[in-house]
């Protein structure tokens, strides 16, 4: 006698026979990629790290879910698009986040909405201080050999409010009730190395210039001879700031707001650059080097303005700088300034792909929390990233002189040899949504075996060689790190 199971649902669409919805009764997961993501995590420390920095204020007799595998749901859960803690009260019984806890699929569930929500609002001031340290280990522990130079990109980043968040107030030019968090990354990593939360209507460059101060003694205490630039835009382009470099040694270049006397000094090079294309029909770029002193500046520094004709216009940017060769390079610095734009791509990254803009609970120092755990969450697809990115094309591969490095190029050339490397290597130069479509979200049957679990995935899966490509990196790195 055979045995048939009843249908769920029967759907009479397709025209040559019925389609019949069963439930499987082996335990199945949409996200059996984040196994090759934790391999990696546990090779590298983070969330191990992470869950360490944090104090355990709970009775041990009751708790019975540790830090350690309530950071692993939200950074997992992060990564794979889960933005806040409501996911977690299904995804509690999943078996891949169960495995990814060192559960298996039969073990009790993990932490609920309400547990998780307890545990970032148990959270207090002197975890943020040792999470802020344990990002900056983090970071240092990313490089296999001491650098010779580091660029700081700061940045602000607007945060909705969600509610009644404490500190979150109307800001005028953002229309909109929000936080205002700054972060600095580092452009030859990407990885994040500082976070900070802030009220709503705070300045932009408010905090920066003691935040500098304290990567600026860590990273010299690790690493005595780096030389350190700093990038900002024109939120961040205040005297202080200036100060600060001259004080701790730092180079910076910072966007300044074109103003009546910065057009009047770059009107003539508009001129010349308008006149050019329309004689040639080519776009235009000039540059020119400025003394400029403004009215609240103890002294002139030098301003690099850059002029723009074409198609769509005129464009008129200027930058303010102290690096050594402005006046010889001043297309170099501003060039070189405009790379900046990566950073806001991790910035935006965070923001919008890992949704640290949902700093939805009431407390801010819950809310200065979750900003960690989606920093987190991004410095491990940053490092894994790292493990897997293909070589950058050279510059002959972009039309560019044979044999030039790909720094050496000018700003469109640059742009072009990152679409293309892009284009041909979608998981080391992609972004979190490309992860997740072509490795994090695959379908998965989760079966427990006496003596291994089995992951079984569609064979007509189309990115297995995501997988296996990720999983040999990660195996590389192993060996490298552990040889026999």
């Amino acid at each position: 006698m055979s045995l048939h199971s009843v249908p769920l649902l029967s759907l009479d669409f397709f025209p040559s026979r019925p389609i019949e919805i069963e439930v499987a009764s082996a335990p199945l997961s949409s996200d059996a990629g984040l196994l090759v993501i934790r391999q990696f995590d546990d090779q590298i420390g983070l969330t191990e790290r992470f869950a360490a920095a944090l104090e355990d204020r709970r009775d041990p007799t009751l708790a019975r879910q540790s830090s350690l595998s309530m950071v692993r749901q939200r950074v997992y859960g992060i990564l794979a698009d889960y933005e806040d803690q409501n996911d977690h009260d299904t995804l509690r019984s999943d078996p891949v986040f169960k495995l990814l806890a060192d559960r298996l699929p039969d073990d009790r569930d993990l932490a609920s909405q309400p547990t998780l929500s307890r545990f970032e609002n148990a959270v207090a001031i002197p975890d943020l201080w040792r999470l802020r340290d344990a990002l900056v280990d983090q970071f240092l522990a990313s490089f296999q050999e001491p650098p010779r130079h580091l660029t700081l990109d700061i940045d602000a980043f607007d945060d909705p409010a969600h509610g009644q968040q404490q500190l979150t107030f109307f800001h005028g030019y953002y229309e909109q009730y929000q936080y205002l968090p700054i972060a600095i990354t580092c452009a030859e990593n990407d990885m994040v190395m500082l976070v900070g939360l802030r009220h709503g209507t705070c300045h932009a460059s408010l905090g920066a210039d003691d935040d500098l101060r304290y990567l600026t003694g860590r990273l010299r205490a690790a690493w005595p001879d780096v030389q350190i630039h700093v990038r900002g835009d024109s939120g961040l382009g205040v005297p202080k700031m200036y100060d600060v470099c001259r004080e701790l040694g730092l180079t910076y270049t910072f966007g300044i707001g074109m103003n009546s006397r910065l057009r009047e000094a770059s009107d003539e090079l508009l001129r010349q650059a308008v006149e050019e294309y329309e004689r040639t029909g080519r776009p235009q770029r000039l540059f020119r080097l400025v003394d400029y002193r403004a009215e609240s500046w103890p002294e002139p520094r030098p301003v690099v303005i850059k002029v723009e004709a074409h198609a769509r216009g005129t464009n008129r940017r200027a930058v303010v700088t102290n690096r050594p060769g402005c006046r010889v390079l001043p297309q170099a610095v501003y060039d070189e300034y405009a790379m900046r734009g990566e950073s806001e791509n991790r910035n935006k990254e965070l923001k919008i792909e890992l949704h640290a803009g949902r700093l939805s609970d009431h407390r801010f120092l819950a809310n200065f929390f979750r900003l960690y755990l989606h920093a987190a969450a991004l410095n491990l697809l940053v490092r894994l990233r790292q493990t897997v990115v293909a070589p950058t094309p050279t510059s002959a591969e972009v039309g560019g002189p044979d044999g030039l490095p790909t720094e050496a190029l000018d700003e469109p050339m640059r742009r072009k040899s990152f679409n293309k490397r892009r284009k041909d290597d979608p998981l080391g130069g992609g972004i979190a949504c490309t992860w997740r479509t072509r490795l994090i979200k695959v379908a998965a049957e989760v079966i427990v075996r006496a003596r291994r679990v089995i992951v079984r995935l569609s064979g007509s899966w189309p990115h297995r060689d995501h997988l296996v490509e990720v999983s040999r990196a990660v195996a590389a790195m192993m060996a490298q790190a552990c040889p026999t």
